[in-house]
């Protein structure tokens, strides 16, 4: 779990990020996940746009994410997911204690 210290931090970094996901009419599927968990393994801090055309709310969006990656939520914004991973390999960011 991520203190508000360490997702003040992330939220820091990922404001000049753009979204590198959209969820639309087809929601989130086992492929999409596939993709979030190598995106998360490399960047560590990703961006999800959710589409209008999309279904299903935000919350069960993240959720579904949240479950199929074990990601952390840093925030949910509008339509914007921010997920952050500690990388196994390669960790780049140096979280605040």
């Amino acid at each position: 779990m991520l203190t508000n210290k360490q997702k003040r931090f992330l939220r820091s970094k990922s404001h000049p990020i753009q979204p590198i996901f959209q969820v639309g009419k087809a929601g989130v599927n086992e492929n999409m996940i596939t993709q979030i968990n190598e995106a998360l393994e490399v960047r560590e801090l990703i961006k999800v746009s959710i589409l209008q055309n999309c279904m299903e709310d935000k919350e069960t969006i993240t959720a579904e994410m949240v479950e199929g990656t074990e990601a952390h939520v840093v925030q949910v914004i509008g339509s914007t997911i921010i997920l952050y991973k500690k990388s196994v390999n390669n960790p780049k960011l140096q979280l605040p204690n």
